[in-house]
């Protein structure tokens, strides 16, 4: 399966490495266990060259748009300052394009999800985003989609993640959802993550 993280200028730094370590600890203790990698992994900004996350860190992706034609799993971080991201329609036509594939699904982190909300990727499914901004958020996409007080939702080709950390519960689920659920254990033992009924959200059905 291949997952790609999508990475731009000012982008929240736990959004993106936040679910970046889960697959690529899954990854390491897959290949321990029984020798398969169940996820191909990249870092991916459209023109392929390094972005600027937000406080200074600068992040070298391994991979430009080109590989989002084969993606089956794309990650929308989110960012503290959202007006210039919005303003992007060539980040906005990347997650479009991926969405639009019957084959791909689209997860975001935090305020990633006012990107998907700009594609229509939120409408007629439930959602959430990071808990100061969820109203906001509801303000635009409508209030029966928000989904308060839980670190992830899952719409099957759409999955929403909460505020920053919530990225790392959101992206275990994804590996019990496209692994298995002792892999998923595995790696959160792993990152020392307390990944327990309450940490793990409430999933809807996929």
């Amino acid at each position: 399966m291949h997952i790609s993280i999508l990475l731009f200028d000012d982008v929240d730094l736990l959004d993106s490495g936040g679910p970046y370590e889960v697959f690529l600890t899954a990854n390491r203790l897959a290949e321990r266990n029984d020798g398969q990698q169940p996820f191909r992994l990249d870092t991916v900004t459209l023109d392929g060259q390094p972005v600027t996350a937000y406080g200074g860190l600068g992040l070298v992706p391994t991979a430009g748009r080109e590989v989002l034609e084969h993606t089956d799993l794309l990650i929308v971080p989110g960012a503290v300052e959202l007006a210039g991201v919005l303003a992007d329609t060539d980040l906005l036509d990347a997650i479009d394009s991926v969405a639009k594939r019957a084959t791909s699904s689209v997860a975001s982190v935090c305020t990633g999800a006012f990107l998907l909300h700009e594609v229509g990727l939120l409408a007629d499914r439930p959602w959430t985003t990071h808990w100061e901004d969820i109203d906001l958020l509801a303000e635009k996409a409508g209030d029966e989609g928000a989904r308060r007080h839980v670190r992830w939702v899952d719409a099957g080709p759409v999955v929403t993640g909460g505020a920053l950390s919530s990225g790392i519960a959101m992206a275990l689920h994804l590996v019990e959802r496209f692994a298995s659920r002792d892999l998923a254990e595995q790696t959160a033992n792993q990152i020392d993550y307390v990944w327990t009924d309450e940490a793990r959200g409430r999933p809807l059905g996929y």
